[in-house]
């Protein structure tokens, strides 16, 4: 009954980098990084508060939900390039947090020393690591309200993240070197595993 039975595939998550998933992601993130100082972010903000708002937590929502899904991909071995997807959403994570930072610095008092993106995309990581220096605070309501939420999303989701692509990149690299001292002899040269043949039956002579 079981003899048919094909065995279960191999996790795609331990299988080697895919050069062209890895190229994907840093083209991916030229562009993030474009798209977020080039984008006129500030047309938003003060003019359109209710909309900003709703935009920042439809988007919040989206990537958590995006995160997740890699998350259990990652897991279970399941779906392609949970590495490079897993970076990238991370990087895509920070990126809203810093827009959204930048978006709240337009209106007077709400920062002190925030004033350009790269400062928004410093205080950025600069929160994510629990580092503080002190030299941008949030003083207002707003800016409160989202470091809380950024806080919290570290701890719960970008947290949940890295350790899935740490895990990810460390199976990769344990498979390929179990793979290699399969398939090396000691001079560095591929060699093929002999396998005995079975032994043959002997025919009876007939009388």
């Amino acid at each position: 009954m079981f003899a048919n039975q094909q065995p279960p595939p191999r996790a795609r998550s331990g299988e080697g980098p895919d050069p062209r998933a890895w190229g994907l992601l840093l083209g991916s993130f030229a562009l993030l990084m474009a798209g977020y100082f080039t984008v006129p972010l500030r047309a938003l903000g003060n003019d359109r508060p209710l909309l900003s708002w709703l935009l920042f937590g439809a988007v919040l929502t989206v990537l958590t939900g995006l995160l997740v899904a890699r998350i259990v991909d990652s897991i279970r071995g399941t779906g392609r390039h949970p590495g490079a997807w897993l970076a990238f959403l991370i990087c895509l994570s920070l990126t809203v947090f810093a827009a959204t930072y930048y978006v709240l610095a337009d209106r007077p008092g709400e920062f002190d020393g925030l004033k350009t993106r790269l400062d928004a995309l410093y205080f950025t990581v600069v929160t994510m690591a629990t580092i503080g220096y002190g030299d941008i605070t949030p003083a207002g309501q707003g800016p409160r309200l989202v470091v809380l939420l950024q806080i919290a999303y570290n701890f719960v989701f970008l947290a949940a993240a890295a350790g899935a692509l740490s895990r990810t990149v460390r199976t990769g690299m344990e498979t390929r070197a179990a793979h290699r001292e399969e398939h090396d002899d000691g001079d560095g040269h591929p060699h093929r595993t002999h396998r005995p043949h079975p032994p043959r039956r002997r025919r009876r002579k007939r009388r």
